[in-house]
């Protein structure tokens, strides 16, 4: 951790800033919307993550307090900067497709034209897991990394509504996440935990941190990439586990079809009630979920 600067501030939630020495600002760390209701709302509210691990200055480490909140905006008057950020699951202390996850961060930033950092970001990740199970956050903004952690929420079958927000292309893992921040919102004043986005052609896209699947007679479908969604990790582990039809269809064609959303921090959690309606079940989706994680 040489070279790298971290801290952990006294706070009501927390993260670690990691950087070049002496560079960067705290900022607020945005929600993946995977807490469950009554949790963070994407842009809206400052996630609260717990700070348990010592942080480095230089070769030496030391606890500076026990939380810490970050604000990832830029702060009143700043010019605008996008970040990239990769949400992942750290079970056991080792983060299953770590490299799949920062191979796509160096690919948004290449095609974004965005500075690397200049340290060893695997490194990083892995000194901020520590041991045990964690979601982890990694966010670059202007070549300066931070990381922030939190507890694993317990997965139950979700309640998911149509958002009457539009689908706009998402094709990097950026900050500019407006359009889900207020879908989610919107989902969770009437009930739901969160909410499905429909493109603009009127083709089911995905939802605000996650992509959806469903099972339609022998076949497991999923939205197509050419909507314009992000091609999640979580996506693509289901896709090397069984054939997957990519499809372009509207709402009504998931009625009384089995549903289930997939991420990389969640895996794949059952759709219990859509639109209101309960969804079926399909003993399939047990065994992919049995099957997700890699041993």
């Amino acid at each position: 951790m040489a070279g790298w600067d971290a801290e952990c501030r006294g706070g009501a939630g927390a993260a670690i800033h990691l950087g070049p020495p002496n560079v960067g600002a705290g900022r607020s760390v945005q929600d993946d919307g995977s807490r469950g209701p009554g949790a963070g709302t994407g842009n809206q509210e400052t996630s609260k993550y717990e700070c348990d691990r010592a942080v480095a200055h230089g070769p030496s480490s030391e606890m500076v307090g026990p939380n810490v909140v970050f604000d990832v905006m830029p702060r009143v008057g700043a010019p605008v900067q996008i970040g990239l950020i990769e949400t992942m699951r750290a079970r056991d202390g080792r983060v299953p497709w770590l490299g799949g996850h920062l191979a796509r961060l160096k690919a948004s930033l290449a095609a974004l034209g965005a500075p690397e950092p200049p340290g060893d970001l695997a490194d990083l990740v892995r000194f901020a897991v520590g041991t045990g199970d964690r979601v982890v956050r990694l966010q670059l903004t202007d070549g300066h990394p931070e990381i922030a952690t939190r507890d694993v929420s317990a997965e139950q079958a979700v309640h998911v509504v149509v958002a009457s927000e539009v689908h706009k292309p998402y094709p990097h893992k950026t900050t500019r996440r407006e359009q889900f921040g207020r879908a989610l919102t919107d989902a969770r004043r009437v009930g739901a935990h969160d909410a499905v986005l429909v493109s603009a052609e009127g083709f089911v896209a995905e939802g605000t941190a996650w992509n959806l699947f469903w099972w339609e007679d022998g076949s497991l479908c999923t939205p197509a990439e050419d909507i314009g969604i992000l091609p999640g990790l979580g996506r693509k582990r289901v896709m090397e586990m069984t054939d997957v039809k990519e499809a372009r269809v509207p709402v009504a064609a998931l009625a009384g079809r089995s549903l289930f959303l997939t991420n990389a921090v969640r895996g794949i959690v059952e759709i219990g009630v859509f639109e209101g309606a309960p969804v079926p079940r399909d003993p399939r989706t047990a065994e992919l979920s049995f099957a997700f994680w890699p041993d």
